[in-house]
């Protein structure tokens, strides 16, 4: 099922065709991009269609990913774990964005030990530390 969704002032609009999972990254990058975890789901390069993409302002974070935010209104649009390469990789939008939310079920936690104490998540779910999260990405370290 096909899902919209928009930046806070609408400069920026999507479709994504598809939707994939769900998950919570902790680490401490995204906590102070978001002022909270990431909570995002997947949405493949093929299946995002941008409108407005003249307003979207990426910045690289690490060697291997980038964050974009509107340049309008400053909203955070999407993590991408693009290997190094700009403009490449799936899109990591926050649910927020999105115009229904509704039924998304949450698959991962990512960096649990960045945790901060008082913030839980209920569910059974996966949940990895920053050494499970680079072991799994064949990362070496540093920030997400």
């Amino acid at each position: 099922m096909a899902r919209t969704g928009a930046c806070l002032c609408g400069a920026v609009r999507f479709t994504a065709a598809k939707l994939g999972n769900l998950g919570a990254c902790h680490c401490k990058m995204c906590q102070r991009w978001t002022g909270g975890p990431l909570l995002g789901v997947t949405v493949a390069e093929a299946d995002m269609k941008i409108e407005g993409a003249e307003h979207v302002r990426t910045r690289r974070t690490s060697d291997w990913a980038s964050r974009s935010n509107c340049a309008t209104c400053g909203s955070p649009l999407w993590y991408r774990w693009d290997k190094g390469v700009d403009g490449a990789g799936n899109y990591e939008v926050p649910i927020g964005l999105l115009d229904d939310a509704d039924g998304l079920v949450l698959h991962r936690e990512i960096f649990i030990d960045a945790k901060p104490d008082g913030f839980a998540l209920a569910g059974d779910h996966d949940r990895l530390t920053e050494a499970e999260v680079f072991a799994l990405y064949g990362v070496t370290g540093g920030d997400a």
